[in-house]
């Protein structure tokens, strides 16, 4: 599959990012590399080599989950940059209006 320079900026597009023509083809040439490096595992033949769920021979550690410092609401809201009622405040990342 070759990904052209329209298929990068459509991508852009649905990502909601915009990019200059330099960095367009930068990302279409990252990309493609990308690709081809996929193509390229997909073509090694691993018949009869045993699924790999592990690669480091050590259990998982765990440690006792318990909190360090809890701070009050008050003490929190004081580093939100924007809130409203007791709540914090973020952009807006959706348009409600957005048909595509």
């Amino acid at each position: 599959m070759k990904l052209t320079r329209e298929d990068i900026a459509h991508i852009a597009t649905l990502s909601r990012l915009s990019f200059d023509d330099k960095e367009l083809d930068k990302f279409t040439k990252q990309m493609g590399e990308i690709i081809d490096m996929a193509n390229q595992l997909q073509a090694v033949d691993t018949e009869g080599v045993p699924a790999t769920t592990q690669v480091v021979d050590r259990d998982t550690v765990f440690r006792e989950d318990q909190p360090e410092k809890w701070q009050t609401r008050s003490e929190m809201m004081q580093n939100v940059p924007d809130s409203s009622n007791g709540f914090i405040k973020v952009p807006v990342i959706i348009d409600k209006d957005d048909n595509d």
